[in-house]
């Protein structure tokens, strides 16, 4: 079984732009947003991955991601009439290897901006650069998933 390990934070200001390595856009879609076993669709440049993903538990939660083509992707989203989620993705270089993914949201909440870093255990230390804020991690407001919703309203 895939396993992700993450926390999740807001972004108090703009500050990570400049400590960025890579970025770029990404459009999101979930064929299923049952929080036991969410399914989602997400397209970046030319290409495209189906991500399962199961309940959160704590920072934890099973994931199994599978690259399929763009144009599978892209009809599969058609198909459901499943409404795409924008946002800007920004790398930002973190200790150990690790790295923070800085996702700025266009839409429906264009202006939050959340920091994620995925760990290989959860009780990995990690040192929190000064742009970032409250900590959201097991915050169901803040799930991409629920974020997703929003649009189906």
């Amino acid at each position: 079984m895939g396993k992700e390990i993450e926390r999740k934070f807001l972004v108090r200001d703009r500050q990570f732009e400049t400590e960025s390595t890579e970025k770029f856009e990404i459009r999101q879609a979930y064929l299923n947003d049952c929080p036991d076993a969410t399914v989602r669709l997400r397209v970046i440049d030319t290409k495209a991955w189906l991500t399962v993903k199961s309940r959160n538990h704590g920072a934890e939660r099973g994931e199994w991601e599978y690259e399929i083509p763009v144009s599978d992707a892209m009809e599969m989203i058609e198909a459901t009439g499943t409404p795409c989620l924008f946002k800007t993705r920004y790398i930002i270089p973190a200790a150990d290897g690790l790295k923070w993914e800085v996702d700025e949201f266009h839409n429906p909440c264009a202006g939050l901006v959340v920091a994620e870093i995925e760990l290989p255990s959860s009780d990995t230390a990690i040192t929190h650069p000064a742009w970032i804020g409250r900590e959201v991690t097991g915050d169901p407001a803040y799930y991409n998933s629920v974020i997703a919703a929003k649009l189906k309203t």
